[in-house]
């Protein structure tokens, strides 16, 4: 007989609920419903997908037996709402957080209860990331990096307005968003942050009130050091990354075809070809790659199986969340 299918609720159906949902529906292996208090959004995804949805997670635990959930609203609301769904014995995969509200009790309620507490880091799924980790350890030499990564604020979701999202909220902000996405890949690259100085400002006209441009000179335990600027002030959605040392020059612009390293011995530049067509999403920049999503979903999974340990962890990024605290402020 074959194993039965596992019951997911997806809790949010904005943009990203809505990737999630679809990514899900791949499987063959699951059986999806949704939760969001808009009655619009719920409308919109039934007739999309086809699949039931609830006005709140009470409601739909006292309709479906329900695994597993995936946690896709604003930030701000994540640590409740991961709370309510390990107290009812789900597994739990949840979007970046952004801050650390309830993180060590969340952490040890996990443990309690033996479910899996999964945080998104899509980038650590992305196969220019893994090749750049990979080199970057077999490389074992100090190693230097640059890091460009930014965005327009209004271009993130041109479909709604930025004052509408939590990227327009302080504690949330597009800024902090972009750190705490990039620092995850690079701190497994190059080891934990030691040390950062910077400068950062308000550069636009842009209606927030928080900096929208840092420049930062960051060191990292292994002894590598990096240049990472990072904005949501870029007219061009703009993500190039130089590594290079005595024994690698590596470049990479966002895309899975423009991942580069130089050839030392014949002296020429070689585009690293990787296993991984790139699926994109319209609406999104086009270095926005669909694949890491269904990777990270599958490795959530494999969690849950007790197959695999998750590449990232609430533990781990206690250290981002810090680290981004102390560059704010």
């Amino acid at each position: 007989m074959s194993e039965a299918k596992k019951h997911i609720l997806v809790i949010g159906l904005g943009s990203m609920g809505k990737r999630r949902i679809r990514l899900l529906m791949e499987r063959d292996d699951v059986i999806v419903c949704g939760v969001d208090g808009q009655a619009e959004r719920c409308k919109e995804v039934e007739e999309k997908f086809g699949v039931a949805t609830y006005a709140s997670i009470d409601d739909a635990l006292c309709q479906e037996l329900i695994d597993c959930a995936f946690v896709c609203t604003s930030p701000l609301s994540h640590a409740d709402i991961i709370r309510t769904c390990l107290e009812n014995n789900l597994h739990v995969f949840t979007e970046i957080n952004l801050v650390s509200d309830r993180y060590d009790s969340n952490i040890e309620l996990a443990k309690e209860k033996g479910k899996v507490l999964f945080l998104s880091s899509t980038f650590l799924y992305r196969k220019e990331q893994e090749y750049i980790i990979q080199t970057s350890h077999e490389i074992g030499e100090k190693l230097n990096y640059n890091y460009h990564v930014g965005q327009y604020l209004p271009d993130w979701h041109p479909w709604e307005s930025y004052n509408n999202y939590f990227i327009g909220d302080r504690r949330t902000n597009g800024c902090r968003e972009l750190m705490a996405i990039e620092m995850p890949w690079l701190i497994t690259a190059f080891g934990k942050i030691t040390n950062v100085q910077l400068l950062k400002g308000k550069n636009t006209s842009l209606n927030i009130n928080y900096n929208d441009n840092y420049l930062m000179l960051v060191e990292h335990e292994s002894g590598a050091k990096g240049i990472l600027a990072v904005d949501v002030m870029a007219r061009k959605a703009v993500r190039h990354f130089e590594m290079y040392g005595e024994q690698v020059y590596l470049t990479w612009n966002g895309t899975p075809d423009s991942l580069m390293q130089y050839d030392i011995t014949n002296k020429k530049e070689m585009n690293i070809s990787l296993e991984d067509a790139s699926e994109h999403q319209e609406g999104y920049a086009a270095f926005i790659s669909e694949n890491p999503y269904r990777e990270e979903i599958k490795a959530f999974f494999e969690c849950v199986e007790g197959k695999n340990a998750a590449k990232w962890s609430f533990e781990k990024d206690i250290h981002v969340l810090q680290t981004i605290d102390k560059i704010e402020s």
